[in-house]
C-alpha cells in the first residue's frame, strides 16, 4: 500500500503540472462534445485526435493523457443524444436510452442528465482507483506468462471482442480474420521475404495501424455523411431549468454501488468493454427491481444503471491494456496503437520501466473525473447546444484533421491513397453490419500473435499440445471458445429490455 501511494505521489506530481493538467481539462471538453454527437463515439474521438497529438509533438505521457481524457469525456458525453434525442452517441449509451429518454419525455430532462453525470463520475471515479489497486497485481501475475499463455491471451482477445456488440458471431470472426490478413501484410520476418505486398514497394513496411485506425473510423464517418446528404435531426426535446435532484440521487446509492462492480469487471475481461457493462447493469438493475421497478417508463435507477456501468467498464478496460498489452475494448485497443507508436511496451514491465506514464495516467484520470463532473452538471447546456452543430461543417473538419494528421506523421501520398482505401472499408463493412474493431485489433495484435506462436513452436520442436502446457493457456484457450460462443446465447437474454422498449 505505502509503494501504491508513493506512485501516486508521483503521479499526481507529474498530472498536476500546468500543461499536463490542461491537457486533461482540454480532452476532457473535446471528448464530452464528441460524446455528444451521434454516432462518433470514444473510438472515433480518440482516433480523430491521434494524427493532431503527434503532429503538436506531445510526450508520451501527455498524449497518452490527452487521448485517455478524450475516452473518460466521450463516455460522459454520450448520454446527452441519448437523453434528448433517444439516440445513443455511442453503442454503451444505447441502454441509456431505455429510461433517460422517457424521462426527459415526462417533463425531468435536466434531472436525468445530472443524474447519469454523476453516476458516469461515480463509476469511472471508482473504476479508476480499481485500476489503480488491481493493476500492479495483473502485471506481477504476467510475469508467469510465456509463449503459450501469450497466445492464448491473444486468441481470447479475438473470440471475445466481437461479443455482445457484434449481431453475429460469423461477422465478428471474419473481421479478425481480415485484420490479421492486414497485419501479415509486408516482410516476413523469418526469412526476410515479402508477402501480399502485390509488388508494391510501399508495403513492405506493412501497413501502419494508426493509417488503418484514421481510414476505419474517421474516414468511413464521411462516407455516410455524404450518403445521407448532411441530413440530422436537431434536439428533441428542448432543456428547461436545470436543477439536482438530491433525493433521486440518493436513492440510487445502491444501484451505483452493485454496477460500479459489474461494469469494471466487465472492463476488466478482454474484449468485453463497456457495452457489456452497460447492458448487464441495466438487466442486473431491472432483475432486482422487478415489474414494480417501473425500468423503460422514466425511472432514476434505469439512467443511473447503465451510465455507472459503462464509464466502470471504460476505466476497467485500461486494465488489460495497460497490464497484459491486450484492449480491453474498441478504443482501448486505438490507444494501445498509440503506445506502440510512442515505443512504449504495454505489459507487466511497463509499471517499473516507465512509472511516469502509467502513474501520471492514473492521476490524470481521477483529476479528469472531478473536472468532467464540474463540466457535465453546470455546464451541460453548452454541450446540448453541440447537437445544433451542422454536420456540412463538421465532417470536412473531420476530415481536414484526419488526412493533414496523417501526411504530418508520414509525408507520403501512398499513406493518403491508404487512409482513403481504409474509409471505403469501414463503410462497407459497417453497411453489412460487420464490426470494424476485430480489424483493428487483428493489424495491431497479428504480428505479436504470429510471434508468439512461432516462438511456442520453436520451444516445443513443433509440438502444438505445447500451447496447453499450462493451467494459465489451457483456462484462457477454453475462455476463449467460450466467450466465442456464449453471446450467441446471452444476445437475446441482454438485448430483450430494449425490444420490449420499443
Amino acid at each position: 500500500m505505502e509503494n501504491i501511494l508513493a506512485n501516486l505521489a508521483l503521479g499526481f506530481d507529474i498530472a498536476l503540472s500546468p500543461y499536463t493538467l490542461m491537457l486533461a481539462v482540454l480532452g476532457c471538453f473535446i471528448g464530452t462534445i464528441v460524446g455528444a454527437l451521434p454516432g462518433l463515439g470514444p473510438s472515433n474521438g480518440v482516433a480523430i485526435m491521434i494524427p493532431l497529438t503527434f503532429s503538436l509533438g506531445l510526450g508520451a505521457v501527455e498524449a497518452l493523457v490527452l487521448l485517455t481524457a478524450i475516452y473518460y469525456g466521450a463516455m460522459y458525453g454520450g448520454r446527452i443524444s441519448s437523453i434528448l434525442l433517444n439516440i445513443p452517441g455511442d453503442e454503451p449509451a444505447m441502454m441509456t436510452c431505455l429510461d433517460g429518454y422517457p424521462m426527459a419525455k415526462n417533463g425531468k430532462p435536466g434531472e436525468a442528465l445530472v443524474i447519469s453525470g454523476v453516476a458516469s463520475f461515480v463509476g469511472a471515479t471508482l473504476a479508476t482507483v480499481g485500476l489503480m489497486l488491481l493493476a500492479p497485481l495483473l502485471s506481477e501475475i504476467a510475469y508467469q506468462f510465456g509463449p503459450a499463455e501469450y497466445f492464448a491471451l491473444y486468441l481470447l482477445a479475438f473470440c471475445t471482442l466481437g461479443g455482445i456488440a457484434s449481431n453475429n458471431q460469423a461477422k465478428a470472426a471474419f473481421a479478425s480474420c481480415l485484420g490479421i490478413g492486414i497485419a501479415m501484410i509486408g516482410l516476413d520476418p523469418n526469412s526476410g521475404m515479402p508477402r501480399l505486398t502485390g509488388g508494391n514497394l510501399h508495403l513492405y513496411d506493412g501497413v501502419d495501424f494508426l493509417v488503418a485506425i484514421v481510414g476505419l473510423f474517421a474516414v468511413s464517418e464521411v462516407f455516410f455523411f455524404i450518403e445521407k446528404h448532411g441530413k440530422q435531426g436537431a434536439v428533441g426535446i428542448k432543456l428547461g431549468k436545470v436543477r439536482i435532484p438530491w433525493w433521486e440521487i440518493w436513492s440510487t446509492r445502491w444501484t451505483m454501488a452493485r454496477s460500479t462492480v459489474v461494469g469494471f469487471i466487465a472492463g476488466v475481461l478482454p474484449g468485453a468493454g463497456a457495452s457489456l457493462g452497460s447492458f448487464l447493469t441495466y438487466v442486473m438493475e431491472k432483475s432486482i427491481a422487478g415489474k414494480k421497478g417501473g425500468f423503460g417508463t422514466g425511472v432514476p435507477k434505469g439512467v443511473a444503471a447503465p451510465e455507472v456501468g459503462n464509464n466502470s467498464a471504460a476505466g476497467g478496460a485500461l486494465v488489460p491494456m495497460l497490464t497484459l498489452g491486450v484492449p480491453g475494448s474498441g478504443t482501448t485497443a486505438v490507444l494501445l496503437a498509440v503506445l506502440v507508436t510512442l515505443n512504449i511496451t504495454p505489459g507487466p514491465t511497463l509499471f517499473t520501466d516507465r512509472p511516469d506514464v502509467v502513474w501520471g495516467l492514473i492521476a490524470s484520470l481521477l483529476i479528469a473525473n472531478f473536472v468532467l463532473l464540474a463540466m457535465n452538471v453546470p455546464m451541460v447546456r453548452i454541450f446540448v447546444r453541440v447537437l445544433d452543430v451542422p454536420p456540412a461543417v463538421l465532417m470536412p473538419a473531420v476530415t481536414m484533421v484526419s488526412f493533414v494528421g496523417i501526411f504530418s506523421l508520414t509525408g507520403s501520398y501512398f499513406d493518403l491513397l491508404l487512409v482513403t482505401a481504409f474509409g471505403v472499408l469501414g463503410y462497407v463493412l459497417r453497411k453489412l453490419d460487420i464490426p470494424t474493431v476485430p480489424v483493428i485489433l487483428g493489424i495491431l495484435l497479428g504480428g505479436k500473435m504470429e510471434k508468439q506462436l512461432r516462438d511456442a513452436m520453436v520451444l516445443s520442436d513443433g509440438d502444438w499440445t505445447y500451447l496447453f502446457s499450462s493451467g494459465i493457456s489451457t483456462g484462457l484457450l477454453i475462455a476463449a471458445v467460450a466467450g466465442f460462443i456464449a453471446p450467441m446465447f446471452l444476445r437475446r437474454i441482454l438485448r430483450k429490455p430494449q425490444m420490449v422498449s420499443d
